[in-house]
């Protein structure tokens, strides 16, 4: 027998690539949506050979695959929030935006991500121009680290009022509000613009390996807390506040950079609730990064 649609936690769609390892793509926005006691459901967008060392190879899902499995997903189930990460090719870029063209969501975090950490690339050059002419006026934000905001805008980062800029061109080329993550720094800060506002997040470094897709947990957890009917700056925060725990507790599973800790909460006892804003000691500020 179905539970009544009251007890039923916002779904959470993630559209992404498959990492073996479950540290970065489809398998950390999964924990992370979970974490946030929402339910994830997720539309793979390619699959890759890697290990905790980083990428070694990239099949990209056909367009057709995707397009299929997005229409007949969302046919079934009440989507709250989508957030999208790695595309891999033009095409995918194409069939998502086209989806969200159709069906307007509430909530839509854009996580652009350009290339691993390792170096390879997880998009291609069209893909890249598409996204950035396609997908930046569709997501209520987008998320891009400073090297993708340097690549999507072609502005030089070395410093907070370069983010800045950066930001104001992302909103130029149609993006409705931007967090630039800025782990690089040597000032850690996450910059949040939003209407005419600029809202920085700075916190204390850490020297942790344990950071294996910081990005995709940042934007994975953003899109959760909007499902939950927070407000964008709180999420940017509340999102900001869990990685940073997340890195803090992580542990190393390979003989690479470690994985985060998604469960710290819970292993802690402590719980998420739709009706209240829990905001957990803030973690040390970390370099966003991608597989």
């Amino acid at each position: 027998m179905s539970q009544p649609s009251s007890s039923i936690p916002p779904i959470v769609l993630t559209i992404a690539g498959f990492d073996p390892t479950a540290g970065a793509g489809a398998g950390a926005d999964l924990k992370t949506i979970a974490a946030h006691n929402c339910y994830g459901v997720a539309v793979l967008t390619a699959l890759t050979v890697q290990s905790s060392r980083g990428v070694k190879g990239v099949q990209p899902v056909s367009a057709e695959l995707v397009r299929a499995q997005l229409e007949e997903l969302i046919k079934d189930v009440p989507v709250a929030a989508v957030k999208i990460g790695m595309l891999g090719t033009r095409a995918n870029v194409q069939a998502v935006a086209e989806l969200l063209e159709k069906k307007k969501f509430a909530h839509v975090v854009l996580d652009p991500v350009l290339r691993a950490t390792s170096g390879m690339e997880l998009l291609e050059a069209g893909g890249a121009k598409e996204l950035a002419r396609r997908l930046l006026a569709l997501a209520t934000v987008v998320t891009p680290n400073i090297g993708e905001a340097a690549a999507l805008t072609g502005v030089e980062i070395k410093k907070l009022d370069d983010m800045k800029t950066a930001a104001l061109k992302l909103r130029e080329m149609g993006a409705r509000a931007v967090v630039i993550t800025g782990g690089e720094l040597e000032r850690p800060t996450d910059l949040l613009y939003v209407g005419s506002e600029f809202t920085p997040f700075d916190s204390e470094r850490i020297k942790s390996e344990n950071t294996h897709g910081t990005g995709c947990a940042f934007s994975s957890a953003i899109a959760a807390n909007l499902a939950l009917g927070r407000q964008l700056a709180d999420a940017v925060m509340l999102a900001k506040a869990y990685v940073g725990k997340a890195i803090a507790k992580g542990y190393g599973i390979g003989k690479g950079r470690g994985a985060l800790n998604h469960f710290y909460r819970q292993q802690n006892g402590q719980q998420v609730h739709s009706h209240s804003i829990h905001v957990p000691e803030e973690g040390p500020a970390h370099a966003i990064s991608h597989f």
